[in-house]
């Protein structure tokens, strides 16, 4: 049994092929673990406010000391923190866009990335405090960027690795579903992705 947080990206719905991928590693997910729980985060409906001053500053004041307005401006990045503390199985839905994130999951990063809170520093340097959990990646391209002249392009994965390994999720695996564009390879691009992995 686990926990699993199941963060969408996409703003087109039904129609996203991210989403469905997402859905689908989270289905397999629960038949390796019968009676996890799936709690789902939809990062466009739900947006997640652009980094202000008021939240910085919050976020550098102690519980304790936040007046009503400064506890507010912390509360979306304290609750998503909290939900990825608790979360065995993290598993996030990331369409390319223009080579990169969606501006939904850039924020959602914005505020879970708390020094002191989800990384630190010490003697040895930067330290993720995030630590001891899977995060599974569901990418959707229209265009293939696993190799060939459009590999340079993909400046997403290259981020989420970085910037969620900083944060101390390094077990990381990415599901592609890519070539969505192209005629033929569309075809099978999901069937493909689907039999990429498997849960271990």
């Amino acid at each position: 049994m686990k926990k699993i947080l199941h963060i969408i990206s996409s703003p087109r719905g039904s129609e996203s092929v991210s989403i469905k991928l997402g859905n689908q590693i989270v289905e397999k997910l629960k038949a390796t673990y019968p009676g996890s729980t799936v709690t789902e985060r939809n990062l466009v409906k739900e947006q997640f406010p652009v980094l202000e001053e008021a939240h910085l500053a919050s976020f550098f004041t102690p519980v304790e000391q936040r007046t009503p307005e400064s506890a507010e401006a912390a509360r979306h990045s304290d609750e998503a923190i909290a939900q990825l503390m608790d979360a065995d199985i993290i598993v996030i839905g990331a369409p390319l866009y223009n080579f990169s994130i969606h501006a939904s999951l850039k924020a959602w990063i914005d505020h879970i990335a708390r020094a002191g809170i989800t990384f630190k520093y010490d003697e040895n340097g930067p330290q993720g405090l995030i630590q001891n959990k899977k995060l599974y990646i569901a990418m959707a391209s229209g265009g293939i960027y696993t190799e060939g002249p459009m590999q340079a392009y993909d400046h997403a994965i290259p981020y989420l690795k970085t910037i969620l390994g900083f944060l101390g999720l390094t077990d990381i695996e990415v599901v592609r579903v890519e070539g969505l564009s192209i005629p033929v390879v569309q075809d099978t691009a999901f069937e493909k992705a689907i039999n990429s992995f498997s849960v271990n």
